[in-house]
């Protein structure tokens, strides 16, 4: 995968990435991905961060699936976990999960999955 983006695999056909912008959208859907999912609440970063409904709007702009699943970073319930395993029986693939750095995204899928 030749790209600028910061995109680790960490199971077959699933991606996790560290915040992404809006303009990175394009991007992923150039890069072949076929859904993104946003694990990253809104304003957490403070005002720099980019809202959920920008990144969406782009996203859906460039084709992908999106879907936004906001969890905190020093926890993540069983119901969250629950709602993320959901998601990814039902999104197409190859999915690129983001939150801030990518390792709540991680954790996400390894207690969805038991992986």
């Amino acid at each position: 995968m030749n790209t600028h983006l910061p995109i680790r695999e960490i199971a077959p056909d699933v991606y996790v990435a560290p915040q992404l912008e809006p303009t990175d959208m394009a991007e992923v859907a150039r890069l072949g991905f076929a859904a993104v999912i946003n694990n990253r609440p809104d304003g957490e970063g403070g005002p720099e961060q980019p809202l959920n409904t920008a990144v969406q709007a782009a996203a859906t702009a460039a084709g992908l699936n999106y879907q936004y699943l906001p969890v905190e970073g020093a926890y993540q319930s069983p119901e969250e976990i629950a709602a993320f395993g959901q998601l990814l029986a039902q999104v197409p693939r190859p999915l690129l999960c983001f939150c801030r750095s990518g390792a709540r995204s991680t954790r996400l899928y390894m207690a969805a999955t038991g992986a």
